[in-house]
């Protein structure tokens, strides 16, 4: 799988055609990617992309500070290293600008062609809450997820957590995989979340949330994501 690097504007050649070609050559993987209705990672790498372009569009200094650096001089005694930065003059940065402007609207369109697929496969998902929901805290329990293939029910334990960077607040999940059971009469969401209570005995009523869909999605790579992102949504 071609991945683009987290620097790939100003490493190695900062030619505007070289990194024309790098970026086509990343974008018509993508292109595959969403045509097999495949969405991570690509799509998280696209939006992380795209913050990246935005802040060096609107800050020089991120620029600079992501330019390759050497060594200029070594303090022993303080115990110090200062670098240098190796950038020729305004015809470089010029050429930084020339890319970006080019590559933002690329990504632009991208990020919208996948939130289609997003939000086509999450329309098509139906979730509910399997038996009585708890009282206390529903970021710790399971996830019951079935796909088109109708033929087996595979059961996670999650955990949704809270984190913070700088000022923003946002909320992360957690899954484990715990077994696959088949599709039958006597395998029902209902005796499965049963089955997890008398085999792992952590929880006496775990919140449990089953997730159906009729057809049939890429599940690493688009099911079960969404499958978690909608779960996130739903408790918050």
């Amino acid at each position: 799988m071609t991945t683009l690097s987290k620097n790939w504007i100003t490493e190695t050649h900062i030619d505007f055609e070289y990194k024309q070609y790098i970026l086509l050559a990343y974008l018509k993987e993508v292109t595959e990617y969403f045509k097999e209705n495949k969405l991570y990672p690509k799509l998280s790498e696209l939006f992380d992309h795209y913050k990246q372009l935005i802040a060096i569009k609107e800050n020089k200094q991120t620029i600079l500070s992501s330019f390759p650096k050497r060594i200029k001089k070594i303090d022993i005694e303080n115990m110090k290293i200062e670098y240098e930065t190796f950038i020729a003059d305004d015809t470089l940065m010029k050429e930084v600008e020339s890319i970006v402007e080019y590559s933002a609207p690329k990504f632009e369109h991208y990020i919208s062609e996948g939130k289609k697929i997003y939000d086509f496969i999450e329309k098509h998902i139906s979730m509910y809450p399997v038996g009585v929901e708890p009282i206390y805290s529903k970021d710790n329990g399971y996830l019951l997820l079935q796909d088109g293939k109708n033929t087996e029910i595979r059961a996670y334990e999650y955990q949704v957590k809270l984190f913070e960077q700088s000022d923003i607040k946002y909320r992360g999940i957690y899954v484990n995989y715990i077994d696959t059971y088949k599709k039958n009469l006597t395998n029902t969401m209902q005796s499965i979340k049963l089955d997890l209570i008398k085999k792992l005995k952590k929880y006496p009523n775990p919140a449990t949330y089953a997730m159906e869909t009729e057809m049939i999605f890429p599940y690493e790579e688009s099911f079960l994501p969404i499958a978690k992102r909608h779960l996130v949504k739903y408790i918050a």
